[in-house]
């Protein structure tokens, strides 16, 4: 019997609702009206704009230690290049894993280690940048101390490649 009673609820159901929604003028229009084109929106107001805040001396004082670390560790890396080209240089050729070999790459080591307080220092300087950016201020003379550590950076990896590509071959 309940079988017979489901059909009938479901029709009667579906009747009743499509009776609620035949009165289609009863409805408002989802149209457009007039007031809606208006724009009333107010007329941007000219702000002067206030430059950003140069860094403090705080900030200058670790901007400098952060180059002058950079350039001792630059001075370091240059004074172990050298050496490093001739211990390359003679294991050219060399099988890996002999005593030539085993030379040239212990000081390709330590010419990246020497390589790594200017990466220290090029971090410090991009936390400063970070920071200075967050907070809006004036980053030119951070960006400028960044730029002179990137690029001793960059000349310390392409002789670093250029020994490894060497010690390779």
């Amino acid at each position: 019997m309940n079988r017979k009673i489901a059909p009938l609820l479901i029709t009667a159901t579906a009747l009743a609702l499509g009776a609620c929604a035949s009165d289609r003028d009863g409805y408002p229009s989802l149209a457009r009206r007039p007031i809606e084109r208006l724009n009333t929106a107010p007329e941007p107001v000219a702000t002067p704009e206030v430059p950003p805040a140069p860094p403090g001396p705080e900030v200058l004082n670790r901007l400098d230690v952060a180059l002058g670390r950079a350039r001792s560790a630059d001075a370091q890396f240059r004074q172990h290049e050298s050496p490093t080209r001739t211990a390359v240089a003679a294991a050219q050729g060399a099988p890996v894993a002999s005593e030539a070999w085993s030379v040239a790459t212990i000081a390709v080591s330590d010419l990246e280690s020497a390589r790594s307080d200017a990466m220290i220092a090029l971090a410090d300087v991009d936390e400063i940048y970070a920071k200075a950016r967050i907070e809006g201020g004036d980053t030119t003379a951070i960006e400028a101390t960044r730029n002179q550590i990137l690029e001793m950076v960059t000349g310390q990896d392409a002789v670093l490649d250029s020994l490894k590509d060497a010690l390779t071959q």
